[in-house]
């Protein structure tokens, strides 16, 4: 991932190469191992922080497939990283309880694949695939029969020798997860009984988050801290929680302490180059070059082509915080600052 040098001039956008932006909702390698991804993990929807509709709705959804001795109806979650779809796809498995076998669409690259996937299945378990919309076209018209009726049709053979061939699935529940709903195809949309989003989670959300892994890695966190960790975390517990670890980093080696005070947060953060607003200095380059163009509308291509960064990644990574803060706007001529953020960037110039 790319982002700026701290050090940026007004025709500067050289910038240094970096694995990882600390505010990018993304998992990361460490995030992926077992240890890391259990450790802050709840057992049960009452122990989820947030999403208090979505946990009313499924709760209702669970319990009545309970009592009827039925699976749950194919469960559609969608919205932006970092927001719990994993999660909440093994909350689900364990209030039903159940196995939840998980997949990712990426891997799933033949039709075979999906379908040892299928026969591995027993009654009542959930299959979790994420990024559901990247499925191929032939793996996703397998899944059409799978979902409605328990059952995959295979064609063995070729030409005259092809034949049909039926297979009955145990009835088993399918939880997609995307972050991008538009992407899937309308035949498999309509295929999920239930289809529900993930919305950003609200501060004090966060900051409960946040006081609960604290705990399980044995800081001493002041409630100040916590709280202004919760509003630099883009809504994303994710984020939350990684810039909670980077800050235990800095607490421990440089100051040698597990208290956490509000003031070792912002030098901390500091360090990595986000500020109060949760920006880093990839979003403030991005700012800082919008703010040249004396409030012309400026394309994402020549955004991006000036960054040296791609397109696709600022729109879906950049771009989405900058809009929801109020420092952004898109319009059909291009991207603008809007008043507010041109009066940040404004304030930040003398450091750039």
């Amino acid at each position: 991932m790319a982002i700026i040098s701290s050090n940026i001039g007004d025709n500067d956008f050289s910038f240094q190469k970096k694995e990882l932006r600390l505010v990018d909702s993304k998992v990361i390698p460490e995030e992926k191992r077992k240890n890391n991804l259990n450790i802050a993990r709840p057992s049960s929807l009452k122990e989820f922080i947030g999403q208090e509709q979505l946990k009313s709705y499924l709760r209702i959804a669970i319990d009545a497939s309970i009592y009827r001795k039925e699976p749950l109806e194919h469960t559609l979650l969608y919205g932006q990283p970092g927001l719990g779809k994993t999660s909440l796809a093994f909350l689900i498995a364990n209030e039903m309880n159940k196995k939840c076998r998980i997949a990712s669409a990426p891997a799933i690259e033949r039709p075979r694949d999906i379908v040892g996937l299928l026969l591995g299945l027993k009654e009542g378990e959930v299959l979790f695939i994420d990024e559901i919309h990247r499925l191929n076209r032939l793996t996703e018209e397998l899944l059409y029969s799978a979902m409605e009726d328990f059952r995959i049709d295979l064609t063995m053979g070729a030409n005259r020798g092809a034949r049909c061939r039926t297979i009955n699935l145990p009835r088993f529940t399918l939880i997609g997860a995307t972050t991008k709903l538009a992407s899937i195809s309308a035949p498999l949309r309509d295929r999920f009984g239930i289809s529900q989003k993930i919305e950003f989670y609200t501060y004090d959300e966060l900051q409960q988050i946040i006081i609960n892994f604290s705990r399980l890695i044995n800081l001493n966190l002041e409630n100040e801290a916590s709280y202004n960790l919760a509003k630099i975390s883009r809504g994303t517990p994710r984020i939350a929680l990684r810039l909670l670890r980077r800050v235990r980093d800095y607490a421990q080696v440089v100051k040698q302490t597990n208290v956490i005070s509000n003031y070792l947060v912002k030098n901390a953060l500091n360090s990595y180059h986000i500020d109060e607003k949760g920006l880093d200095s990839l979003d403030r380059q991005y700012m800082f070059f919008l703010n040249q163009n004396n409030n012309i509308p400026t394309g994402l291509d020549s955004i991006a082509a000036a960054l040296g960064d791609d397109s696709s990644m600022l729109e879906f990574l950049v771009e989405p915080y900058l809009i929801k803060i109020g420092f952004l706007t898109r319009t059909p001529r291009g991207r603008l600052l809007t008043a507010t953020g041109k009066k940040y960037i404004d304030s930040k110039n003398d450091n750039f």
